[in-house]
């Protein structure tokens, strides 16, 4: 099984990526949605959370107050760490028997969607690495256009790495500054590739690069 690495500065496009890839038969592993099951009401994650951060991070319903939580860690770089702390190992231990699951159903391939690759999972557990691309500017409009403001937006781009850095580790770059039918022709076009030809565009140490560009769409 070709075990797929995707990331991404966030709204770069990594959602309708997954999207994408799922409709073409290729099961994901999203590690956004496991770091919100991890933390659901009665899980040992939110208890955790609750004892790190207070009672304040919590709904009055009992349900994890994320805007609240990250009104928390954006703005304070040990209290982002703390949180990683805890909800990394969950989440790492949910996507490894999720992987070995779809091992022994025979997928072909599984791609691993983790905001956090570079700096937590490491590309060299993939087989090939998957960076979804797009300027800051362009991700800090969409994030706004989401509902933050212009603050929190620049805040939550701000925290994560470099994008020169993700790019360093990526084997696959697709293009995510332009419109959604472009992106999801990116993707469909590298799955057939690598279905017809296999993964013998990486054959060395450099992580030779198969660069996915608008002219595919």
């Amino acid at each position: 099984m070709i075990h797929v690495g995707l990331t991404g500065g966030i709204a770069a496009g990594k959602s309708v990526v997954c999207t994408r890839f799922e409709e073409l038969g290729v099961p994901v592993i999203d590690y956004d949605r496991l770091s919100r099951q991890v933390v659901e009401p009665g899980t040992p994650g939110l208890g955790a959370v609750v004892a790190a951060f207070g009672p304040e991070v919590l709904t009055a319903e009992g349900t994890l107050d994320r805007s609240a939580l990250a009104h928390i860690v954006f703005a304070d770089d040990e209290a982002r760490e703390r949180l990683e702390e805890i909800i990394h190992p969950l989440v790492i231990a949910v996507g490894q028997d999720l992987d070995a699951q779809a091992g022994a159903r025979g997928e072909f391939m599984i791609v691993h969607s983790v905001p956090l690759l570079v700096e937590v999972a490491g590309p060299e557990v993939f087989d090939s690495v998957i960076v979804v691309d797009a300027p800051p500017e362009v991700r800090a409009s969409r994030l706004v256009a989401r509902g933050l403001s212009e603050d929190e937006a620049w805040a939550r781009i701000d925290a994560q790495t470099d994008d020169d850095v993700r790019l360093a580790a990526a084997d696959v770059v697709f293009d995510g500054s332009g419109t959604v039918e472009n992106l999801r022709a990116q993707v469909e076009a590298w799955v057939t590739d690598v279905r017809a030809n296999g993964l013998s565009y990486r054959p060395n140490p450099e992580r030779s690069k198969f660069l996915v560009t608008e002219d595919l769409g």
